[in-house]
């Protein structure tokens, strides 16, 4: 059980990284896009924190925050 644990904690660490160089490249972006990608990378941290680690709670909280960006982007206008 340790062993899938600590192979999920470090899948989950490989994907913040990932995302984090992926998102280097925003510039080019609109405001909607970025406050998606930020709701997105929130979401994924929380959903991570509230489910101990678990790759479907952060893939779940990546897309609630997503979802949740792309809705107060609109207020936005």
């Amino acid at each position: 059980m340790n062993t899938i644990k600590n192979f999920a904690t470090r899948v989950v660490a490989v994907v913040a990284v990932v995302a984090l160089v992926g998102l280097s490249g925003c510039a080019g972006m609109s405001e909607r896009d970025k406050s998606v990608a930020v709701g997105a990378g929130v979401g994924a941290i929380a959903g991570s924190v509230l489910t101990g680690g678990s790759a479907i709670g952060t893939l779940g909280g990546a897309a609630v925050g997503g979802v949740v960006g792309n809705e107060v982007s609109k207020d936005r206008r």
